[in-house]
């Protein structure tokens, strides 16, 4: 069985999560974890950075809209990169009424670097190192080194224009739900997108 890149990474401690978050991770026969859930509440780009926001949605990265109790999707799908490394895209849906909007990215593991690598959006416009932890059952990831991608240029970003992100994904027994927080911020601005909330694993 081909051992998943987040299994790569946090090597024994993999087995200390949640064993439903170990599952999810595992991505068993090669096949996407899909989920449905509902996000408690989503706040997006701030009105400031309209255009930014604007920007996002054209790229399936950030987006202007908030709100709560607003459904979503996600699909993590696995597979192989050009140069052979494994790798997992991202699609995380959000649906405001009639509108849909995305938050996607790909990861992919360095192994001669060991860590994971995240490009953002699609096409990718950031860049991101990631770290991962284990903390009781439930997995942390963080963002590290950043880069802007423009095509084939790859732009280190000072930490002032970074916007760090933190993700928390637990697995709460008493209501057979996920949860999941995220926050993106900038030590300039604040808060420049996040959302919390549960969903649930369904099969095809």
């Amino acid at each position: 069985m081909t051992v998943s890149i987040y299994e790569q990474i946090l090597g024994q401690a993999f087995y200390q999560l949640h064993p439903k978050l170990q599952q999810r991770y595992t991505f068993l026969q090669d096949c996407p974890f899909e989920a449905r859930g509902v996000m408690k509440r989503i706040k997006g780009v701030p009105k400031g950075l309209l255009p930014l926001g604007l920007f996002g949605v054209k790229r399936k990265l950030l987006f202007p809209e908030r709100g709560k109790e607003v459904p979503f999707t996600l699909k993590n799908t696995p597979g192989t990169g050009r140069d052979g490394e494994a790798q997992v895209h991202w699609e995380r849906i959000f649906y405001f009424g009639e509108k849909q909007r995305y938050f996607n990215a790909l990861m992919r593991f360095n192994a001669k670097e060991a860590i994971i690598e995240d490009y953002l959006g699609e096409p990718p416009i950031v860049y991101s190192d990631l770290e991962l932890a284990v903390d009781h059952g439930a997995l942390t990831i963080t963002s590290k080194r950043q880069r802007l991608l423009l095509g084939p240029v790859e732009i280190p970003l000072p930490s002032i224009f970074q916007g760090k992100a933190t993700v928390k994904e637990a697995y709460i027994e008493e209501k057979e739900a996920y949860t999941i927080s995220v926050q993106v911020k900038n030590p300039l601005i604040g808060t420049i997108f996040a959302y919390e909330g549960a969903f649930r694993h369904y099969d095809i």
